[in-house]
């Protein structure tokens, strides 16, 4: 029998007075309000000035004493503090120095319990920022606009407030088994480097949970790959049991001589790519051999370019006959030979029973190598070679289902995303704080400072 659950009044917390203190979170801060005064902007919401004082009575005894000092000047710091709806709000703390008349000594009021030193932001504004920037994917530029300050002063804060939470977390690379390498654009530029390494956790996908950013490094050669590698802790190097890449012989060569006891695997994504890449070169060859130049939107071959690299169950009626029209074509022989190879490999990842489909990619591959299966199509043979120089990299992902590379895409495009929302970066080091703040993992530890 089941038992019905008794249901229980929700606690609700009684109403008290209104304090603005309380609202401001000046009692967190251990800071007595004394005054204020609104600054307004004009169309645009302004800043309230709160004049404080601190709060902790016992900062005017002496250290070594313990005898009551007396103040012997002040002057006043100012902070910017978390907005009030539209309004930015600075606090005018009044900083005291302190004189013991019985030993000589002099001290000042701490306020590191408020603010990291030397900065002009509350580590509650810091948070406040951190969380829309990256939960909220809002501009550092937009947010300093919100606290009434400038874009450096609180860059520098949150870049160094989140990296030096990412790198005090001592378990940060603990249980990484399956790793994402992909290279990178981080700025489009005619001059200086433009590609990064990024190098991506894709262990949470075996329990569900997204990929996360482990680092990015300048460059996209064996060379960068590998040196991250060497640099990491022989304990972690021993943990990694697959690494996921793209066709690039480089990162490979990294990951044979840093791990290699780990299992490469050949994204799908790339594969399907390369493929459909050999097939538009068949078709453009087709075009300018037929035409003597690059097609136009009257040339059958040109319109269909779009369909051909479709997947056939996914195509309607009038688009499958459109192509089976272009493939009975006798001159375009070489065509339907690469559209056939293209299809194929489709299907094999589409097959549900991954054995089956790894018997079918392992069919597939070696008809490809075999010299003159592909008479007059260059192109495919030289797919055929590739993908059986890589054959045991593009046969281990039936293998091992949680190794695909697509994650790492996810991240490059929440990259991008990030890159469009700053209207592009000009410094590598500040956009691999950003990235990592953005997709390494970062919102978890925000929400513990909320």
């Amino acid at each position: 029998m089941i038992e019905k659950v008794k249901e229980t009044a929700r606690l609700v917390n009684e109403s008290s007075a209104f304090d603005g203190r309380v609202l401001l979170g000046l009692d967190r801060l251990r800071l007595n309000p004394v005054s204020q005064r609104h600054v307004s902007k004009g169309s645009r919401a302004g800043v309230w000035l709160i004049g404080c004082e601190p709060a902790d009575e016992t900062a005017r005894h002496c250290r070594e004493c313990g005898a009551a000092g007396r103040v012997r000047s002040s002057w006043r710091r100012r902070f910017a503090h978390t907005p009030v709806g539209q309004h930015a709000v600075h606090l005018l703390v009044r900083v005291r120095r302190y004189e013991c008349a019985a030993c000589a000594r002099s001290w000042t009021d701490d306020l590191t319990h408020m603010a990291d030193e030397g900065r002009r932001l509350t580590n509650a504004a810091v948070w406040w920022a951190a969380a829309e920037v990256v939960l909220k994917s809002k501009s550092v530029l937009a947010c300093a606009r919100d606290l009434a300050c400038s874009w450096g002063a609180l860059n520098r804060a949150v870049s160094e407030k989140g990296m030096g939470v990412l790198a005090a977390d001592p378990r940060r690379l603990d249980g990484v088994e399956a790793i994402g390498v992909d290279e990178h654009v981080w700025r489009h530029t005619r001059t200086g480097s433009r590609y990064v390494t990024v190098i991506v956790d894709l262990t949470p996908r075996k329990h569900g949970r997204p990929a996360r950013l482990l680092d990015m490094v300048e460059g996209r050669s064996e060379k960068a790959f590998a040196r991250w590698l060497e640099q990491r802790p022989q304990s972690f190097r021993d943990q990694v049991k697959e690494v996921a890449m793209d066709a690039f012989a480089g990162y490979k060569k990294a990951a044979a001589r840093q791990v290699p006891h780990a299992v490469e695997i050949l994204d799908p994504f790339h594969i399907v790519k390369l493929a459909g890449d050999k097939l538009t070169a068949v078709r453009c060859r087709l075009q300018r051999e037929a035409t003597g130049r690059r097609g136009t939107g009257t040339d059958p071959l040109y319109k269909g370019r779009r369909i051909l690299l479709k997947t056939a169950g996914l195509r309607t009626d009038k688009q499958q006959a459109r192509i089976d029209a272009l493939l009975a074509d006798p001159a375009n022989e070489p065509l339907a030979l690469a559209h056939g190879a293209y299809q194929k490999i489709i299907a094999c990842y589409a097959q549900e029973d991954r054995r089956k489909g790894r018997g079918m990619m392992a069919e597939l591959i070696e008809s490809l190598a075999v010299r003159g299966a592909a008479p007059g199509c260059p192109e495919l043979a030289t797919l055929g070679r590739t993908l059986k120089r890589r054959m045991s990299d593009v046969l281990a992902f039936f293998d091992h289902p949680h190794g695909a590379n697509g994650p790492t895409e996810a991240i490059n495009g929440r990259l991008e995303t990030l890159r469009g929302i700053a209207l592009g970066f000009r410094n590598l080091d500040n956009y691999i704080t950003r990235s990592l703040l953005h997709t390494g993992g970062f919102g978890q530890a925000i929400q513990t400072h909320l």
